[in-house]
Parts: structure tokens; sequence; C-alpha cells
């Protein structure tokens, strides 16, 4: 299966295998087991409540139905938006929603994929899955309007550094931390995970790393975190591309 690949704004590689349609297919199997265990139980649970209650309306027979409903209705969009990416099917086979360029899906990526399931899952899922066979990097029809991919997840981030990323830096760029020559390609992608990492916690993770990298490379004028850590990114590829 042909990889995909980004060439993000620091000129860093990031390679991503698209997840096979059998691992989503079975990803999303395993997803419909978990909805109807879920329906099974709740309807087992209600059920013995009311054979403790004397009357009961239609409104609380409508009311209890919307409860046990909206689980499953939300069920897709819940998880990927606080599970960052993985639904509990997607977990097991080991594959994850990211964004296009490999950062984490906003919210309305999020949206855009639940709300086109519609379209996707349309004659037993007859559209989605011609979309991922035809498209490039397996994407359905909620993929392709919101940007996103599912990959495998070990391939998440993994970075990569070839020649060719390094053509933009070589004619005229000059490094601002000689420093950055005594990084590894390790702590360097992890740098870069850390910039392109969108969440709620991103700028204490900029803090704290980049706290450790003024203790770790010496570095003594007070930059901004995240202006120093893309800073020692272009300047450990510039030092690389002077070994090649």
């Amino acid at each position: 299966m042909a990889d995909s690949f980004i060439i993000t704004g620091q000129y860093v590689r990031i390679d991503q295998t698209p997840a096979s349609i059998g691992a989503r297919i079975l990803a999303r199997f395993i997803d419909l087991l978990l909805i109807i265990i879920y329906i099974c139980a709740a309807i087992t649970v209600v059920a013995s409540l009311l054979e403790h209650l004397d009357f009961y309306s239609d409104n609380f027979f409508t009311a209890v139905f919307v409860i046990i409903l909206l689980p499953v209705f939300f069920y897709t969009l819940l998880w990927e938006t606080f599970n960052q990416g993985q639904t509990p099917g997607k977990k097991l086979l080991g594959t994850r929603v990211v964004m296009k360029n490999g950062s984490v899906p906003t919210l309305r990526a999020y949206l855009l994929r639940w709300l086109l399931m519609l379209v996707d899952f349309y004659m037993f899922y007859f559209i989605g899955v011609l979309a991922i066979l035809l498209t490039r990097n397996h994407q359905r029809v909620g993929d392709l309007a919101a940007g996103t991919i599912v990959i495998k997840e070990k391939n998440y981030h993994k970075i990569n550094v070839t020649l060719d990323e390094f053509y933009h830096l070589s004619a005229d760029y000059h490094p601002v931390f000689p420093q950055a020559e005594n990084l590894s390609l390790e702590q360097t992608g992890l740098i870069t995970q850390t910039l392109f990492r969108y969440d709620a916690q991103r700028p204490q993770r900029i803090r704290e790393l980049g706290d450790k990298v003024r203790k770790f490379l010496h570095i003594n004028p007070q930059v901004h975190d995240e202006a120093l850590l893309q800073t020692l990114v272009r300047d450990f590829q510039y030092y690389a591309m002077e070994e090649i």
C-alpha cells in the first residue's frame, strides 16, 4: 500500500500509511457490535425499571427512547472528537483519523465526517466503500469534505528527512542557533510533533518543551517558546544539509 506524505511548513516530511479498507470495515463492525450491546443493555435496564413503576405515560416512553438513542446517534462524533480521532473499533484496529497535514482534526472536520456518514453509508455502505477504493488516500466522501485521512496509528507522525526537503533552506538560509546541530533526528521530530499538535494542552506542552530545550542546548536569549522551537527545526535542517 502506497504511503501518503506531506511536507510541513518547516520542511519536515511526515509519512502516513492510509488504513486498508479491510481495517476500516472491521473497525466499523466492532463499533456497530458495541452499539448493539449498548442498546440491548439499555433496554434490559429500562425494562427492569418499568417492572417497579405503577404508571408511565407515552411521554415517558418517548423520553426514555430518546435518551437511549442519543449516544448511538452521536457515537462516532463523540468518540473521535474526545478520543483524538479514534472510536473503540479504530483503537482496536490501530487506526486513527488525522488531517491530511498530519495534525489533529478540528471540530469542524469531525462534524463534517459525521454528517456525511449519511452519504457514505447509503445503500449498505456502497458509496463510502466505492470512494475508499477509488481515492489515493482511501478517503470516503466525509474524509474528502473534511480533509481527513484514516491512517495506521503505528505510522502516525513518523518523521523522515530527505534531500529534497532541504532545498528551500540551502540557498540563503542562515542558522540562528548553532546549538541546533547537537539535536538528533528523533528530538527534532518530537519538537515538530509538539508544534503541529493542536489541542487544549498545546501551549503548556510548548512552554515545557521550550524550557527543556533551553537547558539542554544552553540557549540564553529570551525568545518566545514557539518561535524558538520553529527556529531550531530550521537550523537543524540547515546543519543536516551541510552533512549531506
